[in-house]
């Protein structure tokens, strides 16, 4: 099998425009991005990175990250994206994880790498361009096979210490197969990244599967809503992928309503559960909104709802794509029935391959052919599937399993609710109890979120605690960061409710 995709679509379509730069407007064919890809692997092979070597990004999304990338699959090389919102301790232990062979920043990360890197590990500027500018490109031949790693991303670490997920071109190039085929993608289509590129949703959700059907990637940095609105609209974007957090920023900006968005067939939303005012702002527009579902170590792309089947079952992340297969089992590992709640497990050629030096954690996510995701969920008698929440995140409270997510999505229906989330706390009579946690910018009675949480809800699954906050706490890919709402103090307005 070609591994090397990005030469071909570059013979096919040398003069289609395949990247373009959401600051400066600047434009890249699909040739002239190979031959960024050629010069840039030149320069690693001449400086002893070969195959299975590591390179190292620690920057801000740019064009030049999609260039790296293409470089690396060309000498088969391991494309490592780093977290540059990281302190310089937990990049510093990254770094001495994935022992380099070469590392790249850009200009708004040169201080950081600086306190955090080895003086042994070869350091360079996405600025020093001439580097490969200047160079006569020469790739040495490289055997290849589908189970060669290309990518390395480093799990989120909210449960934990983060880990280094392989992805392997077999990975990689099957989450865009599955995502072009199930998702109905092709040459005319065009978006708008803002995800970290040191995420999968940055590279795989859209970006690597728009280039493979021969669309255009709009590389953008620092959202902000009028950006993003103002890039949706002049490129005629066909489809996007935000979280939440943004897609609150923009239906609550004044700019929303001046913008049709027509050429928009599908708005993403991912990371996190959806408050109910973004679901209500595109329904009153018009505009084909949906939710997924995915993670690093599969693809991330998994299922497939239609925006219109999205808008009756809120919450559904739909259906298996077409190459992979799920099942939910309980804790024995038996498939449980309609509309309970268990396990969601994955099989497909997109799972990665194995943590990076870390056979323990492997063989407990792979277990017989299956990822164990870690996440609950359930699925109806339509065979549409919905998350319910993370096994570490289920709450056991006087012998009831209590599932954050479902209490999260109850909360964000409330119109003054912006943000919910829902915490386990040790309790000396249930053994836990939920916390909520709920962000607003309006004025929230605590009394009537209790009320209309009991009109959807069971008793023991109303939070024992309200505590109203200015903000969540945020993970640098959007989600929230459970870690830091159980380690903060209450300082602010709080409704305790008898038990």
């Amino acid at each position: 099998m070609e591994l090397d995709w990005i030469e071909r679509r570059a013979g096919l379509f040398p003069d289609t425009i395949a990247l373009i730069d959401g600051t400066t407007r600047e434009e890249w064919t699909y040739k002239q991005l190979n031959e960024k890809a050629i010069r840039w692997g030149a320069y690693f092979h001449e400086n002893a990175v070969g195959k299975g070597d590591r390179v190292l990004v620690v920057a801000h999304n740019s064009p030049k990250m999609i260039e790296v990338l293409f470089a690396c699959q060309k000498l088969g090389a391991i494309f490592v994206p780093l977290n540059w919102r990281l302190s310089g301790q937990e990049l510093a232990e990254q770094i001495e994880h994935a022992e380099p062979a070469l590392l790249l920043f850009d200009e708004y990360t040169e201080e950081l790498v600086s306190e955090c890197v080895d003086k042994k590990i070869k350091c360079v500027s996405f600025q020093d361009q001439y580097l490969i500018e200047q160079n006569d490109p020469m790739l040495p031949t490289i055997e290849m096979t589908e189970e060669d790693p290309w990518m390395m991303i480093y799990t989120g670490g909210t449960t934990g210490k983060s880990k280094g997920a392989i992805l392997s071109y077999r990975s990689v190039n099957w989450n865009a197969y599955n995502t072009i085929i199930s998702w109905g993608l092709s040459h005319k289509d065009t978006t708008v990244t803002y995800l970290p590129m040191f995420h999968t949703g940055g590279l795989n959700a859209l970006s690597l599967p728009v280039l493979m059907a021969g669309g255009k990637v709009i590389v953008a940095n620092k959202f902000s809503p009028d950006e993003a609105m103002e890039l949706l609209h002049e490129f005629e974007c066909t489809i996007v992928l935000f979280v939440p957090t943004m897609y609150h920023m923009i239906v609550t900006d004044n700019n929303f309503e001046r913008y049709p968005f027509a050429s928009v067939n599908a708005f993403l939303s991912g990371g996190a559960p959806c408050p109910e005012l973004i679901y209500e702002r595109f329904r009153e527009r018009g505009l084909p909104f949906k939710e997924g579902y995915g993670l690093t170590e599969a693809g991330p792309n998994n299922f497939y709802i239609h925006p219109k089947q999205s808008a009756i079952k809120r919450g559904s992340i739909g259906k298996p794509m077409l190459f992979n297969d799920v099942k939910i089992v309980d804790e024995n590992g038996m498939v449980v029935g309609s509309g309970k709640v268990g396990e969601l497990l994955i099989r497909g050629k997109h799972v990665f391959k194995e943590y990076f030096r870390n056979d323990e954690a492997t063989k407990k996510t792979l277990q017989g052919g299956w990822l164990h995701t870690g996440d609950m969920a359930k699925c109806d008698e339509d065979g549409d599937y919905y998350i319910v929440g993370r096994k570490k995140e289920m709450i056991i409270s006087g012998g009831e399993n209590i599932y954050p997510a479902e209490i999260e999505n109850i909360l964000l229906r409330h119109p003054d609710v912006d943000e919910a989330a829902i915490v386990g706390f040790e309790d000396k009579k249930w053994g836990q109890k939920p916390v909520a946690f709920v962000a607003s910018k309006n004025s929230v009675d605590v009394a009537c979120l209790e009320v209309f949480m009991k009109q959807s809800l069971a008793t023991y699954k109303v939070p024992k605690e309200i505590i109203l906050i200015t903000e969540l706490p945020k993970t640098p890919v959007g989600k929230i960061d459970r870690n830091k709402l159980v380690s903060c103090s209450y300082g602010s307005k709080t409704l305790q409710i008898d038990t």
